[in-house]
């Protein structure tokens, strides 16, 4: 039996309400829409921080398993059921992670509950603080592959989420940060970095996405570059508990799902 972990006993419940935006994947090499990142919100559609603001230290745990259920209880009444289903990219803290399968349970229970499959579920992991214990964070990923979902790394090339934590062990999908996306078509050392991520993910079999793509010679350069996934307002905004279209010049070509 999964033994009952630390924040399942100790985590402060949470004393503010909230709920998610989603902005789009986009997979460019089929022409649809790959997945929905869920985006934290206020109740009135206020953004990130001021909710982030709000959680203690005492109600991390509580907090990141919230989110994941919203996430999921959401999706579930907004996405397509004709087909395959869109990913769903849920954020999560690592060191919010006691027990990784005991973690789990609730995830589980919102899925079998919302009829929500496990394989349309991605997980993607960052920190603002350096990740205290890599062997632990392996064990989350081990655990949740194990489990059926997508694991991904935000924010690849900046801060902690870089080549050190891609030695100890490898997602199925990174995240370019979006200060490497930024003003790319005018710089080489961007242009060279991100071609030798990409050899790196080539021959470590992990998939590489750009978020945070804003004009069309920003994706010009990254699609040369070998990428498929994008993310960004090129595309579509968040749109509060919706799941939005893409727009721009980009409209009307992308199918829902696969």
């Amino acid at each position: 039996m999964t033994r009952q972990c630390e924040g399942c006993q100790t985590g402060e419940p949470l004393d503010f309400e909230f709920s998610m935006a989603f902005q789009p994947i986009v997979d460019t090499a089929d022409n649809r829409i790959w997945g929905y990142e869920a985006l934290v919100r206020g109740r009135s559609g206020e953004g990130a921080p001021s909710i982030l603001s709000r959680v203690r230290p005492d109600q991390k745990y509580k907090f990141d398993q919230a989110c994941r259920v919203k996430a999921i209880e959401l999706a579930a009444r907004l996405y397509p059921r004709d087909g395959k289903l869109p990913k769903l990219s849920i954020n999560f803290l690592p060191n919010a992670v006691y027990e990784p399968a005991a973690c789990l349970r609730a995830t589980l229970a919102a899925a079998r509950k919302s009829d929500f499959p496990r394989d349309a579920i991605m997980f993607e992991f960052t920190e603002n603080e350096t990740v205290r214990d890599t062997s632990h964070l392996q064990a989350i990923i081990t655990e949740y592959r194990r489990q059926g979902f997508t694991t991904a790394l935000d924010d690849f090339g900046a801060g902690f989420a870089g080549l050190g934590l891609l030695a100890d062990f490898q997602p199925d999908l990174i995240k370019l940060d979006m200060d490497l996306v930024r003003g790319v078509e005018g710089s080489r050392a961007r242009q060279v970095i991100i071609a030798g991520i990409m050899h790196i993910a080539r021959e470590l079999d992990i998939t590489v996405l750009a978020e945070g793509v804003e004009t069309e010679a920003e994706f010009t350069v990254l699609k040369s570059a070998g990428i498929t996934l994008f993310q960004g307002y090129l595309f579509a905004r968040p749109s509060f508990e919706t799941l939005p279209g893409i727009g721009g010049a980009f409209g009307g070509a992308f199918r829902s799902a696969a």
